[in-house]
């Protein structure tokens, strides 16, 4: 497993690059997690940093940490209120027909023995509003594809993934919930989902600003923004 890397560091936060496979806590069946790095991202401090939120483990990308309980405090009330613009990139299986839009879906947990649990399109469901821009195309072993930025205004559970098979028509390539439905499960070796970059506002100094590169297994699509 590659460690993490420091994309952004100050007093009070650290933002990482998560890679692929990296899970945030260790997993039931074992295997690496962010823990095993939380003493080497101390880095001289006492305590080591805590996940402000949470990255699926498949997802690459920007992760916020925070280095102390009172920046811990502060982080958590700017995602409550919406003080915090994520971006990630994302492909889509397929062409997309239209350039950008808004997705807006109430989101709902279901569960089943046959397939586990995963998040519906429900009326008696929460929120969740994403804004996405197609930004270009491209083309794997599967068949096409779509690169789309997207921005969500909200951050419930797996809500890029259910809003790209519910609000786009299409799974994300490789995603193995929801790419079953959207005939793309078995296109990539993970969810193709990366979060580019983060932007939180800080109080009483510059907002973190912090952007993960795109990982290999993107570029090795042809993929570039």
């Amino acid at each position: 497993m590659t460690a993490p890397t420091i994309v952004y560091e100050d007093g009070e936060a650290l933002v990482i690059d998560k890679p692929a496979g990296l899970s945030i806590e260790r997993p039931r069946k074992g295997g690496a997690s962010l823990e095993d790095y939380l003493e080497d991202l101390k880095l001289g401090f006492q305590r080591p940093p805590v996940a402000v939120h949470r990255l699926d483990t498949d997802t690459s990308g920007c992760l916020l940490l925070a280095r102390n309980p009172k920046a811990l405090k502060r982080f958590n009330r700017a995602f409550e209120e919406r003080q915090v613009a994520k971006s990630y990139i994302g492909l889509v299986a397929g062409e997309l027909t239209e350039d950008d839009g808004t997705i807006e879906l109430a989101l709902a947990k279901v569960s089943s023995a046959e397939r586990g649990w995963r998040m519906i399109a429900a009326k008696k469901g929460k929120p969740s509003i994403t804004h996405w821009e197609r930004i270009g195309r491209g083309e794997s072993a599967a068949g096409p594809f779509s690169i789309v930025r997207f921005r969500p205004v909200t951050g419930r559970t797996h809500q890029i993934r259910i809003h790209a098979l519910a609000g786009l028509g299409a799974a994300l390539l490789g995603d193995p919930v929801y790419g079953t439905t959207g005939g793309s499960g078995k296109d990539a070796p993970r969810t193709m989902l990366h979060a580019e970059s983060l932007e939180v506002t800080h109080e009483g100094k510059t907002p973190i600003l912090a952007r993960a590169p795109l990982p290999a297994d993107f570029t090795a699509l042809g993929v570039a923004v």
